[in-house]
């Protein structure tokens, strides 16, 4: 068995991650913001999952702390068989291409770039390291249920278990990556223990629309609507090429696990 450092174990990936490890066997300290280890420690493999979410438009300087400033002196202050730091996919937005190898850029005049740069900022720090044991993971929209706070999902579950409707405020043809967190938990494991390579996209590789999002919710008996002139973002679709060629992970169908994720949101 073997010895992890989680970073952000409080969070939803952090927790679930801490929970899965230890349910293996494995040794696992559980970091919070505050109850960080003793500097010069021997950590194990240790994964990231510090980061802000949706809030980090309203709180910029935390943005920057956690997923620059955290995230640097955490890779600065201790000693570690591994260390597998997470970003984001969101970082993909204006590249011409979502392979691990695209130039990606930022407009710093766009109050949602600071979000991408800082982690793009994290990334080149760990990237720039030269040990081949620090790894990055740029991580799709993460489901499972109770979901991440202040996610897009999870708030349609939630309407959609409390009121029996669901008002979608982005259009139907709004599309998105998405990926079930137990095939995240599996990627991060398998990633930081025995990765060959320094970055990986960890995604399903196929967008679904809010069009089959609605679809799927009115086949289990929820009324959907869309509100006029709503927005319509398109999110590029995922290269997951390295990801399955040397783990074999592919995501469940969303689609298909909708139902249950509902009816443990009515549950709850």
């Amino acid at each position: 068995m073997s010895e992890y450092t989680v970073f952000g174990a409080g969070g939803f990936i952090g927790s679930r991650l801490s929970a899965t490890l230890e349910a293996k066997g494995h040794a696992v300290r559980r970091v919070r913001r505050d109850t960080w280890p003793t500097r010069g420690e021997a950590l194990g493999h240790v994964i990231f999952t510090i980061g802000m979410t949706a809030d980090f438009r309203t709180k910029p300087f935390e943005t920057v702390e956690s997923q620059v400033g955290l995230l640097a002196r955490a890779l600065h202050d201790y000693t570690f068989e591994s260390f597998l730091a997470l970003s984001s996919t969101r970082v993909y937005r204006g590249a011409e291409s979502t392979a691990e190898t695209a130039r990606l850029c930022v407009s710093p005049a766009e109050p949602d770039d600071l979000y991408n740069a800082t982690k793009i900022a994290g990334e080149a720090l760990c990237l720039a390291l030269p040990n081949p044991e620090i790894r990055v993971v740029r991580l799709s929209n993460i489901y499972g249920w109770p979901g991440p706070s202040q996610s897009f999902l999870a708030s349609v579950l939630e309407e959609a278990a409390r009121t029996g409707s669901v008002a979608f405020r982005t259009g139907p043809r709004s599309s998105k990556d998405y990926l079930d967190i137990e095939s995240v938990i599996a990627a991060l494991t398998r990633i930081a223990e025995s990765g060959r390579e320094r970055i990986y996209n960890v995604a399903a590789g196929v967008n679904v629309s809010n069009a089959e999002l609605a679809a799927a919710l009115e086949r289990a008996g929820v009324t959907t609507c869309f509100e006029p002139g709503a927005p319509e973002p398109v999110f590029p679709v995922m290269d997951v090429s390295r990801l399955v060629s040397e783990f074999g992970i592919v995501s469940p169908s969303l689609i298909e696990r909708l139902p249950t994720l509902l009816k443990a949101a009515k549950e709850r």
